[in-house]
């Protein structure tokens, strides 16, 4: 930068300097790359070393929102959530050191569930960066610890090419492996200002080519298949009428758990959950996995010669992180799975209906089942007043537990889940960005006592931004699994489980939310009509005791191959 320039204070509005080029600060230039790529709202926490470009954010405030949490992590979460409900890139910014490390559970987490969120983080000075000079907020090699929890990530070293940084950091949230990304940028950096040319234009992201021959091969494969079986995952998302179709051509059920609830109609007969997936496992002689790493089934369930399997995923490292499959198709699963209709047309078997026989197995599974009954009677309760398009963020707590086995869901990212982290406490912040990116729609958050408290404090950021996101608050005064674990496992020796928890009907009162109580499950019936009526921020209070053990549904044996030892 020009000795002269920096001089002077820097200029109140952007000016220009030649033809096709406009002065900006990197704050500016970040900004408006942003808004160029479709990016309205921001989820943040403000602090010195991002002062520049909350001063950006606020001479956009006619273009941009910026929504301002209570904690790091709250902001990463809401951006977490927004990135679910809507399948598009989302943006959280918050200082360095421990600003980055109280939001790095939620940034872990969307690396483990794909999900397209844009962090921003603020650095020390930029010539005292790895020199351990102990600034505030300073942390030893911050870069390589963002590296390690992102897809991709970049540090902005002025104005002039923040914008291709910018834009290049959104396309890879999409760009082969989905996940997030994060630019850092120092604290005298924000404010430098300097020529800035063209702000770019959202390129497509870059797709591998399909390989043609694989496609026909896979078409025969699961044409001449007596018994497929459909297994879908996140990646299956945005494919659900194309697997809906191949389910028809195949009779094929199709399995999900978690991240693939709702790709077909959970009303549908062919779709099924983990317990009769595991089942069908065994019975399966091709398996098409779509999205899916097939963890639990292969590591778990296991696989053998007799079992042949087409896996269609973004990357080849995924398709083929825990086991080769006989096929693989690269690629988005939508226009994949596309070609391979058009393919299986000419090749596919004849096929009697399974419409009967999945009647009938899923009876049978639902009693199974019913050996959950407490937890079955609130999703009982809440699937009736839940709109269709209504979407359920589960936490990772008894009633959450039975919900990934046994709650029905209509229409993809509808059901909230998050992957295999599976981290305490991501329940509320991440439900309250699903409902500000959705306003159209209800939002449900479910709890336990000990989930909710991570990010309860965030009920003032609902009542500050008025996010009508209704939370119930399954209250056992503990850490009711560890309890379990404890009681059955380790001689009855409870340790660390127990809590003190507050009247939370008078916990929101004191934010101004809504506080209802439910005792039973027609009770909470009631209380969610009167919550997705009125649309306010709510905390609805169930008191519950200890609930019926769901693990022997989710952690089971071996139907393939040699039995571990």
């Amino acid at each position: 930068m020009p000795k002269s320039a920096a001089k002077k204070p820097a200029p109140k509005v952007a000016k220009k300097a030649k033809a096709g080029v406009t002065e900006l600060s990197t704050g500016e230039a970040t900004v408006e790359t942003l808004l160029s790529h479709g990016i309205r709202t921001v989820y943040a926490l403000p602090g010195v070393h991002n002062d520049h470009l909350f001063d950006a954010f606020a001479r956009a405030s006619d273009r941009l929102s910026v929504v301002h949490t209570r904690h790091e992590q709250g902001a990463a979460y809401m951006a977490l959530g927004a990135a679910l409900a809507t399948g598009q890139p989302q943006v959280y910014s918050v200082v360095p050191g421990p600003g980055l490390l109280n939001s790095a559970a939620a940034l872990l987490t969307a690396y483990g569930m794909y999900a397209p969120v844009l962090a921003l983080i603020g650095q020390i000075p930029a010539k005292a960066i790895g020199r351990n000079l102990d600034h505030l907020h300073e942390i030893k090699d911050q870069a390589g610890i963002v590296s390690r929890l992102v897809d991709h990530a970049g540090i902005l070293n002025g104005p002039t090419e923040a914008p291709a940084k910018v834009a290049k950091a959104i396309r890879a949230l999409h760009d082969r492996r989905p996940g997030p990304g994060a630019l850092e940028c120092a604290i005298d950096v924000w404010g430098e200002r300097g020529p800035v040319g063209q702000i770019p234009d959202p390129t497509p992201p870059r797709r591998p080519r399909l390989n043609e021959d694989n496609v026909r091969k896979a078409a025969k494969l699961l044409g001449k298949a007596k018994r497929v079986l459909i297994v879908v995952g996140s990646g299956a998302l945005d494919a659900s009428p194309e697997v809906r179709q191949l389910s028809d051509m195949l009779q094929a059920p199709v399995q999900s758990y978690r991240r693939g609830k709702g790709v077909i109609d959970g009303r549908s007969p062919y779709s099924v959950n983990l317990p009769l997936g595991h089942e069908l496992w065994g019975e399966a002689d091709a398996i098409l996995a779509v999205g899916s790493r097939l963890f639990a089934p292969i590591l778990q369930w296991g696989a053998d010669r007799n079992l042949k399997i087409v896996n269609v995923n973004a990357t080849a490292d995924d398709a083929g992180k825990l086991h080769k499959p006989d096929i693989s198709l690269i690629g988005d699963a939508a226009p994949v799975l596309r070609r391979l209709i058009a393919a299986l047309e000419s090749v596919n078997d004849k096929r009697a209906s399974r419409e009967d026989e999945m009647r009938q197995r899923q009876a049978k599974m639902a009693a199974r089942l019913s050996k959950l009954g407490p937890q079955l009677a609130f999703l009982d309760a809440i699937r009736a007043e839940l709109p269709e398009d209504g979407i359920l963020v589960d936490e990772v707590t008894q009633v959450g537990f039975a919900a990934r086995l046994a709650f029905p869901v209509y229409k993809p990212r509808t059901f909230l889940s998050p992957g295999y982290q599976d981290n305490l406490g991501w329940g509320y912040a991440t439900a309250l960005g699903a409902q500000h990116s959705r306003p159209d729609v209800p939002v449900l958050s479910i709890n336990g006592d000990g989930g909710f408290m991570f990010t309860a404090n965030e009920l003032a950021t609902a009542m500050r931004h008025r996010i009508p996101l209704t939370a119930i608050v399954f209250a056992d005064g503990a850490f009711g699994n560890v309890r379990r674990i404890q009681q059955e496992q380790f001689g009855n020796r409870v340790i660390a489980s127990d809590l003190a928890n507050p009247d939370f009907v008078k916990f929101a009162e004191s934010f101004g939310a809504r506080g209802l109580r439910a005792r039973d499950p027609q009770e909470l019936r009631f209380a969610l009509r009167e919550s997705f009526a009125v649309r306010e921020p709510t905390v609805i209070e169930v008191p519950v005791g200890a609930m019926p053990s769901p693990w022997e549904f989710i952690h089971m044996p071996r139907v393939r191959g040699k039995t571990k030892r």
